[in-house]
């Protein structure tokens, strides 16, 4: 079997990858040079170009396309052998950085069933602390809302957001037919009244200052909203367990940052059970 020089498949497979030399530099801790000069080296060895190179950056030739999917196949598939026959002789553990609302709305009444199945794997959960990767985070797995991120992510659930309250609320409150009427209600605000704002906004109409209290945090707020104490803006999908169960209600169809979602990310080369996990997490997701 003859194989190219093995030290040059890594920084090929990466920059193949991202389609940067400068991003494959980034994840591999060297030089961009660095990277040009094993590409080329690989290019010298095969006898043929990888690579086009333009002023503004690099494509990927024909060649170049066949040859990055066969590397990343061979290095995905070894570093997940290594992992298996690392983790036969420590202690398997997998962790993942998410806001606390996610936990409690969704994630708690899920977890019982990824340690049904995997009772070998120590769970652990941490904040994310404005983290935009699992690497700012200290983690294996990130879950954070917005638009799609700039890497590699998978939508895990929907962040489309409606009105939505207790019961209990909305039979003291009386009838909140339509847009207006909600002008009337004690609106719990997340952060501030711009997401109310919005909503309104929708409708033609203005809101008010002063409709209800402003909570720092929206585990407070949806808390306050279990409790009976006014309408919160909840994303629908967070909230589905308690709308099944009856412990919440939605006041309102209409939606706002339906062009934002949950986003699960994870690292570029995921240990076994950071990949068990995401595949688990995705599946719950889809129920």
């Amino acid at each position: 079997m003859k194989l190219p020089p093995l030290t040059h498949l890594r920084p090929f497979e990466a920059a193949a990858r991202l389609g940067s030399f400068l991003r494959a530099s980034q994840e591999l801790g060297m030089t961009a040079a660095a990277v040009s000069q094993h590409v080329k080296a690989l290019e010298d060895w095969l006898g043929l170009a990888l690579f086009d190179r333009h002023p503004r950056g690099v494509t990927l030739t024909a060649a170049g396309q066949e040859f990055g999917a066969a590397c990343h196949r061979g290095l995905e598939e070894i570093a997940r052998s290594a992992e298996r026959l690392n983790s036969r002789g420590r202690a398997r553990r997998v962790s993942l950085a998410c806001q606390p609302s996610i936990v409690s709305l969704w994630l708690a009444r899920r977890l019982p069933r990824f340690r049904a199945e995997h009772p070998d794997i120590q769970v652990s959960i941490v904040y994310p602390l404005g983290a935009r990767t699992p690497e700012d985070a200290g983690a294996d797995l990130l879950i954070r809302h917005g638009p799609r991120p700039d890497r590699s992510a998978d939508a895990i659930l929907s962040a489309a957001t409606r009105p939505t309250a207790a019961p209990a609320y909305l039979h003291r409150s009386g009838p909140l037919d339509t847009a207006a009427d909600l002008l009337r209600a004690e609106l719990l605000h997340d952060a501030t009244e711009e997401a109310w704002r919005s909503w309104f906004s929708g409708h033609g109409l203005m809101m008010p200052q002063g409709t209800g209290p402003i909570f720092a945090d929206f585990s407070l707020l949806v808390s306050s909203v279990l409790a009976g104490l006014g309408i919160g803006l909840c994303p629908t999908a967070l909230v589905e367990d308690q709308l099944r169960d009856g412990s919440l209600v939605l006041v309102s169809d209409h939606a706002i940052d339906t062009a934002k979602d949950y986003w699960l990310l994870g690292r570029p080369a995921p240990t076994t059970e950071a990949d068990l996990m995401r595949r688990w997490l995705m599946d719950e997701a889809g129920r």
